[in-house]
């Protein structure tokens, strides 16, 4: 009988200590959806029905970085869950600012989250890291009255670069409008164009290539195609706001950034993937993942609340309010917005292209992230909008580049090939 009792005392226990972890506050710190729009919907929808109170709290990639760390050495924490890019969360294995979540692996499986993308959750280790949260990537999306102006024999679904210049040109030719638009601006993701697009689909890498002679004729060729694209994508964060405004007709963006456009009017557009060139259609999928901070203040809350995130029916809220798409077996609704549907047929032709060449978010480079994507658009600035001679250019932001890969000490990764050290810029 006393041991009945006490069992029954230790598990009356166990529930009050999980009832009360679970009630406590659980701050969640992340680098993606840091637009205001974006962590209100995340706050107000998406979190809204978690078993306990999350606290969202978004931070840029490197300050993220540095606030784990200044948490790991003090041996204090506030931050008890977070959410990142994969390359964003690899640099807090070395610096102890990741707890192995093995305990939540097997429900991330259940619920269909591919072998593939839980073995990037390991991030190198045989613990499992991060479990992955939410998947997406960029694409192109153009208005409908643009298709007759597409080259003769071209194949939307299938371009190359030099038939999107061409694209391009017949609109200028025939309408007088530069209608062709990146997000170039101050906040725009064009870094990650030449990341992920441009470079490996002309060089077949993205550091290791970066002054080659193949990137040479590669700015060469995107210098004349900037000659048909629309100025003020200087000055364009998100190119859902020019696309909706008529400012431009054919957009690159990353899928969250074109989702309001399409939304809008679902029947004004086509979407499709990048073009390529002679290396391959370059893409960049992208993987976010959720991992618990080591000391976690609340672990438990933690836990709970990216077993919330993993359920299908949030995956699908995330699909239909935010854009990025579900990384657990989900049926996506029939009810679907029209936009949403687009941005799923631009994704699954990105993916399925035969000639798809995948080209990894930066890995391993911590705080110097922002340097990194710096060196890209400052050799695009000076090549393009300022004319600076190509080569010269190229030589001196490579000593730039190799300078961050050293003191990182990051190696290569896809589309380059793997090196035993730090990345060499060839």
């Amino acid at each position: 009988m006393t041991t009945i009792r006490t069992l029954l005392a230790i598990t009356a226990l166990s529930s009050l200590t999980l009832t009360g972890a679970l009630a406590q506050e659980t701050i969640f710190l992340s680098t993606q959806l840091r637009p205001v729009e974006e962590a209100t919907k995340v706050r107000q929808i998406i979190l809204r029905s978690a078993p306990n109170p999350v606290t969202f709290v978004v931070e840029e990639p490197s300050p993220f970085q540095t606030r784990m760390d200044a948490e790991t050495q003090a041996g204090r924490r506030t931050i008890s869950m977070v959410g990142a890019l994969h390359g964003e969360l690899s640099p807090l294995v070395g610096s102890k600012g990741l707890d192995p979540v093995d305990d939540l692996a097997a429900k991330a499986r259940e619920r269909g989250v591919p072998d593939a993308m839980m073995a990037l959750g390991k991030l190198g280790t045989d613990k499992q890291m991060y479990i992955p949260w939410m998947q997406a990537t960029y694409i192109m999306a153009a208005r409908k009255e643009a298709l007759q102006y597409l080259p003769a024999g071209a194949d939307v679904n299938a371009l190359t670069y030099a038939q999107l210049k061409d694209w391009a040109k017949n609109i200028q030719d025939r309408t007088g409008k530069r209608a062709l638009g990146f997000p170039a601006g101050p906040k725009g993701l064009m870094a990650r164009f030449f990341q992920g697009y441009l470079y490996p689909s002309y060089t077949g890498g993205v550091v290791a290539t970066f002054k080659s002679a193949d990137a040479e004729a590669m700015w060469t060729a995107f210098k004349d195609l900037w000659t048909h694209v629309n100025p003020n994508s200087a000055s364009y964060d998100f190119m859902q706001e020019p696309l909706m405004a008529g400012e431009v007709m054919i957009a690159f963006d990353h899928v969250a950034r074109l989702k309001d456009a399409l939304v809008a009017a679902p029947n004004d557009y086509v979407t499709f993937p990048a073009p390529s060139a002679g290396k391959g259609r370059g893409f960049m999928p992208v993987v976010a993942g959720l991992g618990i901070a080591p000391g976690a203040p609340n672990r438990a809350g933690a836990a709970a609340a990216i077993d919330h995130l993993l359920k299908p029916e949030t995956q699908v809220a995330m699909a239909r309010e935010l854009g990025f798409f579900p990384v657990v077996k989900a049926d996506l609704p029939a009810d679907l917005p029209g936009g949403i549907k687009l941005l799923v047929e631009g994704v699954a032709k990105t993916q399925g292209a035969k000639d798809a060449l995948v080209s990894l978010l930066p890995v391993g480079l911590g705080a110097k992230g922002g340097e990194f994507s710096k060196v890209y658009m400052d050799t695009f600035q000076a090549i393009v909008l300022r004319g600076a001679p190509i080569r010269a250019t190229l030589d001196a932001q490579a000593a730039t580049l190799q300078t961050i890969m050293n003191e990182t000490k990051a190696p290569c990764w896809a589309p380059d090939k793997a090196s035993s050290g730090a990345c060499q810029v060839n």
